[in-house]
């Protein structure tokens, strides 16, 4: 049995006890502490499948579960759980919104909630959008930044937000304390969308004052580029959406192209200074923006723009030393060993 497998079966399991106790309580019910344990450790980057795999297993424990069809019935509309989250009626959707308690257990069913905003019902969205600021207020902030983590990489690309859908977005990524682990995560992850992330906590606009820590200190070197990438130009940007353009309507011929939006930061360090720290990082991709921005600005450099162009040919890195090259050549000058 693979590790998915084993998963489904604790799942299926977890939910058929959790049936089983609902069939004789009326009202509102939490979730039970083995489903909280479970769906707790479901991988965040297939909520779909999970999400239709706990409908489809809780509506067939319903079923099994229930001795009369019509208390059966009677007693499933009555009864609203987190489990409703993902039921395939939206009215349960919805109700399941408004009238669950505001702490949820794990990070699975804050994604879960979050992921409502899209919902392909207007009530059900509007739902989410009232319940979500309360439901982040008094969860753990670790679940919701989980959540975070796996919602970023997708939500720009949900068609569905409205205006007032995305403000609640970022202003969950505002909260102080989610903030904060946000820029942790930014400084200490080595693994994951971290690119991805920067950019939309630019957007939640919760970088000021942050963005040259991130440059010096981010573990992944990804994260070091794209924030010295913004030092430089002084803003963040990140894709707002991407709208289809045609290339051939005769051939129906076309592509989505980003739109890009931004928001400006203040940088301390001068521009001399970032180029210094940035053409000394470890990573080549730090390097390589460095050398990029001084092709883009030789002009304004000045006579440093000599050594650093020098400094950039002689790089072990093939794409930061031919940047170098292409450097010292609109400089006029010869490479100069160092």
């Amino acid at each position: 049995m693979n590790n998915l497998q084993d998963t489904e079966c604790k799942l299926t399991l977890a939910i058929k006890k959790f049936v089983y106790a609902i069939a004789y309580i009326d009202g509102v019910v939490d979730n039970s502490v083995e489903l909280s344990d479970v769906t707790a450790n479901l991988s965040l980057s297939n909520l779909d499948y999970w999400e239709r795999f706990i409908d489809s297993v809780y509506v067939q424990a319903l079923r099994e579960y229930t001795p009369s069809r019509f208390i059966f019935w009677r007693k499933a509309y009555n009864n609203i759980t987190l489990l409703d989250l993902v039921n395939r009626d939206g009215y349960k959707r919805e109700k399941a919104l408004l009238s669950l308690p505001s702490q949820i257990p794990n990070s699975f069913f804050v994604s879960v909630i979050i992921r409502r905003l899209n919902d392909w019902v207007p009530q059900v969205r509007l739902a989410a959008r009232e319940r979500l600021p309360e439901i982040i207020r008094n969860t753990d902030p670790s679940h919701t930044v989980n959540a975070l983590f796996a919602l970023i990489p997708n939500w720009g690309s949900w068609a569905r937000l409205e205006v007032a859908d995305k403000n609640i977005f970022l202003n969950i990524m505002r909260d102080e304390k989610i903030s904060e682990v946000l820029r942790y995560k930014l400084m200490s992850s080595s693994t994951g969308p971290m690119p991805l992330l920067f950019s939309q906590c630019g957007r939640a606009l919760i970088l000021e004052g942050y963005v040259e820590k991130i440059a010096e200190s981010a573990k992944q070197p990804a994260v070091r580029a794209k924030a010295y990438r913004s030092l430089f130009e002084k803003r963040v940007s990140w894709v707002e959406r991407r709208e289809w353009k045609w290339e051939d309507k005769s051939s129906c011929i076309g592509k989505y192209v980003p739109i890009i939006s931004a928001t400006d930061i203040s940088v301390k360090k001068s521009t001399l200074d970032l180029l210094e720290l940035s053409a000394h990082d470890k990573s080549s991709i730090v390097r390589r923006v460095s050398a990029e921005f001084l092709i883009k600005n030789i002009d304004v450099i000045g006579e440093c723009a000599v050594h650093f162009a020098e400094k950039f040919a002689s790089d072990n890195s093939i794409s930061v030393s031919e940047r170098g090259m292409f450097a010292l050549k609109q400089l006029g000058h010869k490479k100069i060993p160092l």
